[in-house]
């Protein structure tokens, strides 16, 4: 958890620099280096589970501190060391990261909170297991659009200024409740295409304060409660639980894409230079040369 404090906000910076080569090469460096930790703690050292997780930890680790080393070392034109300007309105910048974290723990905790749900109907090993392989496979092809999230958050930014998992895998009635939800799962996929790129336009344009209200309403007070009336109270089970999961994304796509549709990109962009400005320090820049005038013109 500590190394990821360090990992993202490096993530961002070089992603604002537009450094993604370097990111990439990081990351496949990780990931090499990371097999070969989890074959050597697992298989050769016999640690078991607790190998699996110091591999992480070491790995994800490696990469934290692999970013700070080239923004500080290599990043000479964005960044030039610490300053107190740094702490100039802190607390405008705390209440974004507030805003942003409420915003992905809200979406990060609806789907987590379904596979809770889903354990408690009828043969849950069946119900959670058919559900995880769906969601996996849901997360393989998401990640395209994900990556299109970063990109297109930092390009608007910018321009604005049970024990058993092997034998459950293999067993007819896995496979039966697989293809079920075969249907749902691409509508899925296809809510995943649109949605990670318009959150990507939200996060850019500092909108998470708003967006974090938006998926409070779509995800907990209707998809959740939908997907457990259509899984408990129907014969659906765990199609209704996704029924009701689908339910919420997709209206909350629908008022993000409204929300962007009916933006004035003119003014947001007003309200970014206003921003940069004020953060940025030109505002007392701007004063001190005002007072110079001043002092020259009484001097006169």
């Amino acid at each position: 958890m500590f190394s990821l404090a360090i990992n993202f906000p490096t993530q961002k910076f070089l992603q604002a620099q537009s450094k993604v080569g370097v990111l990439a090469w990081i990351g496949l460096v990780a990931l090499i280096t990371h097999i070969g930790i989890l074959y050597l703690f697992i298989n050769v050292f016999k640690w078991g589970l607790a190998g699996a997780a110091i591999a992480y930890d070491i790995s994800a680790w490696g990469i934290a501190l692999a970013q700070v080393v080239y923004v500080v070392g290599w990043c000479k034109d964005g960044w030039r060391g610490l300053s107190w300007l740094a702490f100039k309105d802190i607390w405008a910048f705390v209440r974004l990261s507030i805003a942003s974290a409420v915003m992905l723990c809200l979406e990060i905790w609806y789907f987590m909170t379904i596979i809770v749900l889903t354990g408690h109907l009828e043969d849950p090993i069946i119900a959670v297991g058919s559900l995880s392989i769906c969601m996996n496979i849901n997360g393989w092809e998401g990640m395209l659009f994900i990556g299109i999230n970063a990109a297109i958050s930092v390009r608007v930014s910018n321009e604005l200024g049970s024990g058993h998992p092997r034998a459950a895998k293999y067993s007819k009635e896995m496979r039966k409740a697989v293809a079920k939800l075969a249907y749902l799962l691409g509508i899925t996929m296809i809510l995943n295409s649109i949605q990670p790129v318009i959150s990507g336009v939200a996060v850019g344009g500092g909108w998470q304060a708003l967006v974090a209200y938006i998926n409070l309403f779509c995800y907990y007070v209707v998809g959740l409660p939908l997907g457990f009336l259509l899984g408990y109270k129907t014969k659906l089970h765990v199609k209704g639980i996704w029924i009701g999961m689908i339910i919420g994304t997709c209206l909350q796509t629908l008022v993000l894409i409204y929300i962007v549709y009916k933006t004035n990109w003119n003014k947001e962009v007003e309200q970014a230079s206003e921003r940069m400005r004020k953060w940025g320090g030109q505002e007392q820049d701007h004063l001190s040369t005002d007072m110079n005038q001043t002092n020259i013109y009484i001097t006169t």
